[in-house]
């Protein structure tokens, strides 16, 4: 039976590889002249990365452009979390067969990862059997790496855990495994795998790289395995350490320099170590006043219904002098005229936006689901088709917006506010990604800031909103 554990009985673990091996990695790069692709299935999967572009479209002309730029890689929001399988597929297919028409147009190779939850939720396998199936070339192994620092997601042992005050929660035992278009009931992950498969694929198929493999034998232990790997196998990354992930994308690029394809199915943390970024230190805070003559108040659009978010939002509203303006949901998805509704909450966010005052655009805290997880997701789209209404309606730019909820900020960002590319310049807090948007959206250069909904202590979105007055 999984079982919560404290971290501090994983003393027995070998201690971290001793070398930095970020150089390393950018040593390797630029031999491999290979492009990083991160098609991100929603927009939280850009909280570890700085100076890296972000599209919300993914026609060939936009790809052979972003292919053809100087830097690293780049991401492709999908939000493909927030759609029904059959979509999430269609999707999926679209960009990759786009990707190789474009790369075959320039000559220049990529790479794909397939970004999602560091919580285990989102379609697979359906995202990466529909890569795989569309690559020309096959990837020989699928590395399924969900390790996520900032939010304290480790992978040990082939379990994955949520650490919160020095306890290892099994994922399986978190409210995130009850989610209900995505949940399971395995934290063990070849377990997991096997689960998600309906069992096409055993537990015992499941190659898995240990913490002992990487920590004693560094990156040639890890490609040893890694070349071993074949057709299409899924091999586990344990990780409780970025250094962890870093002697794994070593040993992988070494495992790559002599013939062998992988996809990556990770978190975040994954990705940056991938493109052989340095950590930094938060966003400085004048960085974020693009809007300095502007005397409008800030604006923080709430949609997730996670725990985390609803705590957070609690202590924003109790601790601060913004205005709240709630929409409520059960009344939204039942009354006859819905759009009276909206049209009243918008003139409410107009008026304090205008007087200079941030405002709080929230759901109600009462989460509605569907009778299956296809209803679930619909009733989820409506929603957040109604902050967007909300939203793409207003006269007034906000001095800032902060979007809390994966879904919630990619329909804010492509539907209310049209951008079609924007560069992550940063983090605000641990975590949380700010973005600055495109000259195409409706706010140019406007500091968006895209806030996991499941990411942060209580206290972080007050946070997030105080920096933005210092």
């Amino acid at each position: 039976a999984e079982t919560i554990q404290d971290v501090h009985t994983l003393g027995h673990l070998p201690p971290v590889w001793p070398q930095d091996l970020r150089p390393d990695i950018r040593d390797l790069l630029a031999q491999q002249q290979t492009k990083l692709v991160v098609l991100d299935d929603d927009p939280t999967g850009t909280q570890t990365v700085y100076n890296t572009a972000v599209l919300t479209t993914w026609s060939v002309d936009v790809l052979i452009k972003e292919l053809q730029a100087d830097a690293l890689g780049f991401y492709i929001l999908t939000n493909s979390r927030s759609l029904n399988a059959s979509e999430a597929e269609q999707v999926t297919l679209e960009i990759v067969q786009n990707l190789q028409t474009a790369s075959s147009q320039t000559g220049q190779a990529f790479e794909l990862v397939s970004r999602s939850d560091s919580t285990l939720r989102g379609h697979f396998p359906l995202e990466t059997d529909t890569i795989t199936s569309a690559l020309s070339q096959k990837p020989d192994g699928i590395l399924l790496a969900p390790y996520f620092l900032e939010g304290g997601r480790v992978t040990v042992n082939d379990t994955h855990y949520i650490l919160k005050d020095d306890q290892l929660i099994p994922a399986a035992s978190s409210e995130f495994a009850q989610d209900a278009s995505f949940g399971y009931t395995n934290s063990h992950l070849p377990s997991w795998v096997a689960e998600k498969t309906a069992n096409h694929i055993t537990a015992d198929q499941v190659r898995t790289i240990s913490l002992e493999t990487i920590r004693e034998g560094g990156p040639e232990a890890v490609k040893d395995v890694l070349i071993t790997v074949h057709d299409g196998q899924v091999c586990v990354i344990n990780a409780l350490d970025p250094r962890d992930l870093e002697v794994v994308v070593a040993g992988q690029l070494l495992a790559e320099a002599g013939g062998k394809r992988f996809l990556a199915r990770t978190a975040a943390s994954y990705v940056q170590v991938r493109l052989g970024l340095a950590s930094r230190p938060l966003i400085d805070a004048s960085k974020l006043h693009t809007d300095t003559q502007q005397a409008a108040g800030g604006l923080v659009v709430v949609g997730s219904y996670v725990p985390t978010t609803t705590t957070q939002l609690a202590m924003l509203l109790e601790h601060s002098d913004i205005i709240p303006v709630e929409l409520d949901v059960p009344t939204l998805l039942t009354c006859e005229d819905p759009n009276t509704m909206l049209r009243q909450a918008n003139r409410d966010v107009e008026r304090q936006l205008a007087a200079g005052n941030d405002v709080a655009l929230f759901t109600s805290r009462e989460l509605v689901e569907g009778d299956d997880p296809e209803r679930s997701l619909e009733l989820s789209r409506r929603v957040s088709t109604s902050l967007i209404r909300i939203v793409g309606t207003l006269k007034t730019r906000p001095r800032f917006l902060i979007a809390k909820g994966g879904i919630t900020s990619s329909d804010v960002a492509t539907q209310a506010l049209n951008v079609n590319r924007a560069v992550v310049i940063g983090q605000l807090l641990p975590g949380v990604p700010v973005w600055q948007l495109g000259t195409e959206s409706r706010y140019p250069g406007l500091a968006y800031v895209v806030f996991p909904g499941n990411v942060g202590r209580s206290k972080s979105l007050l946070e997030a909103v105080d920096r933005f007055d210092i």
